[in-house]
């Protein structure tokens, strides 16, 4: 094996997969919604899609836009109870078929969860039933041998997450003193009130 070709390809493939997604008035609503969101913005994921969800959260945070993490697995036992009404929430998945995913999103509802953005990628997801605005990723082929192990869909997922962030954070005006407000701390905390690198 060649492991530089490979990797080179790998990279590529994710990169391919990232700009393949099509941008549509869809994503435009959803930063719409999270601009004009009376509620608390909340994300969700269940295993890789849930980091990159946790990661969605404190990219927000740091961004202007308060926001939390809600694990589908604990949402089941007791945490759900995070959900109020005019919330939004976020919900990364795939397949769009996580059944922990499913249940929090349908029950979310009868707490008076206003809106769910759904990013998937499977046609016949059932995300694509319950989301009011839904971003498709797209059918993504993963670079895996395997081809198994997500990592050009979460690689695409990640940058529609920080997408919908960065977008938002500009719609707001935040600005570079606000950005510092955020990281008192570390090398971007000192980046933001000064003008130094």
């Amino acid at each position: 094996m060649d492991i530089q070709q490979r990797i080179a390809k790998v990279l590529a493939r994710e990169a391919a997969a990232i700009t393949a997604v099509k941008v549509t008035p869809a994503f435009e609503a959803a930063v719409r919604a999270l601009y004009d969101c009376r509620g608390k913005v909340l994300t969700t994921g269940m295993g890789k899609a849930g980091h990159v969800a946790h990661k969605c959260a404190a990219t927000l945070c740091s961004t202007g836009t308060p926001a939390a993490y809600i694990h589908p697995g604990e949402a089941a036992h007791g945490d759900l109870g995070i959900v109020g009404p005019e919330d939004a929430i976020i919900a990364f998945s795939t397949s769009g078929k996580t059944i922990e995913i499913i249940e929090m999103l349908q029950l979310g509802r009868h707490l008076g969860l206003a809106t769910i953005i759904g990013i998937t990628s499977h046609p016949d997801s059932q995300l694509r039933e319950l989301a009011d605005i839904l971003l498709d990723m797209g059918v993504i082929e993963e670079p895996c041998p395997l081809g198994l192990t997500p990592s050009a869909s979460i690689a695409v997922m990640l940058a529609i997450g920080d997408a919908l962030a960065l977008t938002l954070m500009e719609l707001k005006g935040v600005t570079r003193h606000d950005y510092g407000l955020r990281h008192h701390g570390g090398y971007l905390g000192r980046k933001a009130r000064t003008n130094n690198v």
